[in-house]
């Protein structure tokens, strides 16, 4: 099923999406997604059954929206918290040789993550940067996954059970900000806490069934053979794969929940794929050429993710009508 949040009369509103319609079945469904993930052992067989009815051309006693006439909103505008993950090696151990420092081994001996801004969580449209935010602004191809069950001390092996549904994240980053900070052994935080773009939907499990497979060698959890792409201004600038996580999201659940309560509408993000964003790109592209340009997002730029069995995720870089700008606050300098 591919579930979606939106503005219904200036509300936020969930439905359940069939090819262009979006539909509202049975008046006792609970109006949000963060509703519905916590009630989902009742309100999953509800929406199966219902989109079983749809799909046989019955449509009674159900709610029906063209999807071109809405807006949308993140599939779970509100999750009650967000994790990134750090999934993909290629990505690390490029990144990690563009800056000449060799692969870090506890990348393969545990999965690891960190806390963004929940509350920065947006659908697709305008991201609204600030003019720090521009220096080296950056993009982040990733999927994330919706928890549909509060657990305790997951082990990894049960965990895709907690697994309400995938969807694209783009993991927005202004860069001078991030490694600012990071120079004090702390964040990502204010680099990474004014926009994490998710959506256009949340598709459940068994939807994606057949893109089912085998995780990679000693590790546990579902995989899924699912091409990413990210366009900028209609030009490719990244090509990648979820099935190259070497850490599964089942094991970013088992580390996510030891001696911590998970619950319904946390959000837990794969981390970058290999050539996933701008940073890892430039860094490659000047290790291959000394004069080469460096691209990082501009105002109107229009970024564009494309993951195969999860939509599209389009959205507009705007800048601020404003020129305050916290690196200029800086002490002693």
């Amino acid at each position: 099923m591919k579930l979606i949040s939106y503005l219904a009369d200036g509300k936020e509103e969930a439905g359940l999406l069939v090819a262009d319609q979006v539909y509202r079945p049975y008046s006792a469904l609970p109006a949000t997604m963060s509703a519905i993930l916590n009630d989902w052992v009742g309100c999953y067989p509800l929406l199966a059954a219902a989109e079983k009815k749809i799909l046989a051309g019955d449509h009674t006693n159900i709610g029906k929206r063209s999807l071109s006439g809405l807006t949308l909103l993140a599939p779970v505008p509100h999750p009650a918290s967000c994790r990134d993950g750090y999934a993909f090696r290629r990505h690390v151990a490029t990144a990690r040789r563009n800056r000449s420092v060799p692969m870090i081994p506890e990348f393969d001996q545990y999965p690891v993550f960190y806390f963004t801004n929940h509350n920065s969580i947006q659908g697709p449209g305008a991201v609204r940067c600030m003019p720090d935010h521009f220096q080296r602004l950056d993009f982040e191809l990733e999927v994330a996954i919706v928890i549909c069950r509060k657990g305790r001390n997951i082990k990894a092996v049960d965990a895709d059970d907690y697994i309400g549904g995938l969807m694209i994240m783009n993991d927005l980053s202004a860069r001078k900000l991030q490694m600012e900070e990071m120079l004090l052994n702390l964040g990502p935080a204010k680099g990474k806490d004014f926009s994490t773009a998710t959506g256009p939907w949340l598709v459940t499990p068994d939807e994606l069934a057949s893109f089912e497979t085998a995780p990679p060698q000693g590790h546990t959890g579902k995989s899924w053979n699912l091409a990413m792409n990210c366009f900028v201004n209609g030009e490719p600038v990244s090509r990648g794969n979820l099935g190259d996580m070497d850490w599964t999201f089942a094991e970013l659940i088992e580390r996510a929940s030891y001696g911590a309560d998970l619950y319904p509408g946390d959000v837990i993000g794969s981390g970058t794929v290999g050539t996933g964003c701008f940073l890892e790109l430039n860094g490659t592209g000047r290790l291959n050429d000394p004069a080469y340009q460096e691209q990082w997002l501009q105002p109107g730029d229009v970024v564009r993710m494309e993951v195969e069995g999860l939509g599209v995720l389009e959205n507009t870089i705007v800048k601020e009508d404003t020129e305050f700008s916290i690196l200029k606050l800086k002490k002693g300098v």
